[in-house]
């Protein structure tokens, strides 16, 4: 889906207009330097006349208002009645402070702009800054990126598979909150549905899947044949649904039933789906898969899915580790995405590696509160280069704030025991998110 920001400078003609010019032109070349489809006036906006005539011009997905001088409320007033969409509120610094006149007054209007706001209860992220300060551009760029992803996450379709095992439930979507909150579509299928499906494939039709598979992973041909080809069914019978229905990210149920009823795994199909562009999550966790979703779509990157597992405090660092679903792009180069068996079951393919060393990371979650309401985890650092820590996919995250004290206070707050670790630091992106959302953070 196309996305549309527009820049609105809202003022007055009665300040010093040479100056506000020149902020004007900064700041068109500031924002085409973000997002090259940004909507723009031909002119600075000083009067309602001229305020109106633009807005009536575009249908943004995000609205980038500027006071380019003082202006009073009326202004932001007539942006609230003509658009439904999220507000960054831009502030402009004062350019010249020599005892003379006052060239924009643009912080006065942010206040003006700011009260009808709150008064009209709309959210809005804010910026203060001049148009050629790295900070501005970063900050701006980050809303700009949050409001994109709210616009993707309107449009995703998740598939939840089976339910969650019992005493796993903190997973499990519910479609009215998933709707409610984020526009997310949950749609639901029994695992067995899946599973029929894989049966039914040939050794012909699923040949091109086991060929991907065999190019990805490692030692895939030490798995015995029927696993083997078993894995390939079921990688089929996933991509094609997903394919079929339009999905943007799965969380399916893995064990026992996979084990039990099919005799293989679905780890590493989650593995081959994450690497094709749809996160997955294991263990039935439709929280967790947005969550993937967020990260993936921010980064453009794999995300890792794990349990948090170790912590050690003389390296800073905390261990999270899952059975084997990571995606092979995520794995060390030395070793690559290598396959073994089922660390409890013993029953293969899974993946079985350790993740390449990245210099930043952002550990992430999507929580949910037990009134239904929504939660953001963030958390920066780097992925120290370090094997594999236990049988299975496993991450070493060297964490910028204290590791122990991170540990000891999510365990504290009651987070979920699933977390996602995006291959980038996108802090700055998920904070300006959960402000568009109202959803509050636990951030360090």
């Amino acid at each position: 889906m196309s996305f549309t920001s527009c820049y609105i400078p809202i003022g007055v003609p009665t300040f010093h207009l040479e100056s506000a010019q020149k902020e004007f032109d900064k700041s068109v070349a500031l924002l085409r330097g973000i997002d090259e489809n940004v909507a723009v006036p031909q002119e600075m906006l000083l009067s309602l006349d001229k305020l109106r005539a633009f807005l009536s011009k575009v249908q943004p997905d995000l609205a980038i208002v500027q006071n380019i001088t003082f202006a009073n409320a009326a202004y932001m007033s007539e942006v609230l009645h003509t658009f439904d969409c999220p507000v960054l509120l831009w502030t402009l610094r004062e350019p010249v402070i020599d005892g003379g006149r006052l060239r924009l007054n643009s912080l006065t209007g942010a206040y003006s702009a700011a009260n009808i706001m709150r008064a009209c209860g709309k959210r809005f992220a804010y910026v203060f800054g001049a148009p050629q300060e790295e900070t501005t551009k970063r900050e701006i760029a980050a809303v700009i990126a949050a409001a994109k992803l709210k616009k993707d996450i309107a449009a995703l379709r998740l598939l939840q598979i089976g339910h969650t095992p019992e005493g796993f439930g903190f997973g499990r979507g519910l479609d009215s909150e998933m709707l409610s909150t984020f526009g997310v579509r949950l749609t639901s299928i029994e695992a067995r549905e899946l599973i029929d499906r894989a049966k039914g494939y040939s050794d012909e039709e699923i040949a091109s899947y086991l060929a991907v598979a065999g190019e990805r992973i490692r030692a895939l041909d030490k798995t015995p044949e029927k696993n083997k080809l078993d894995f390939a069914r079921l990688f089929k019978a996933y991509d094609t649904y997903v394919k079929e229905n339009g999905i943007g990210a799965v969380s399916s149920r893995c064990w026992p039933d996979f084990f039990t009823s099919f005799g293989t795994p679905v780890c590493a199909v989650l593995a081959m789906l994450g690497d094709n562009g749809v996160p997955a999550a294991c263990e039935a966790d439709s929280y967790g898969a947005l969550s993937m979703f967020i990260g993936q779509t921010l980064t453009g990157k794999p995300t890792f899915f794990g349990d948090p597992v170790s912590l050690d405090e003389g390296e800073n660092t905390i261990t999270l580790w899952h059975c084997g679903t990571a995606a092979c792009s995520l794995a060390r180069e030395d070793t690559g995405a290598v396959c073994d068996v089922h660390c409890n079951r013993k029953i293969g393919p899974t993946l079985d590696f350790g993740c390449k060393a990245e210099p930043k990371v952002t550990i992430f979650r999507v929580g949910r509160e037990p009134n239904g309401s929504f939660r953001f985890f963030i958390c920066t650092g780097e992925a120290l280069d370090k094997p594999k820590q236990f049988n299975g996919t496993s991450i070493v995250v060297k964490t910028n704030a204290a590791a122990r004290e991170i540990v000891e206070s999510s365990v504290k707050n009651g987070w979920e025991p699933h977390f996602v670790v995006a291959m980038d630091d996108i802090a700055a992106e998920l904070t300006a998110l959960a402000e568009m959302y109202g959803i509050p953070v636990e951030a360090y």
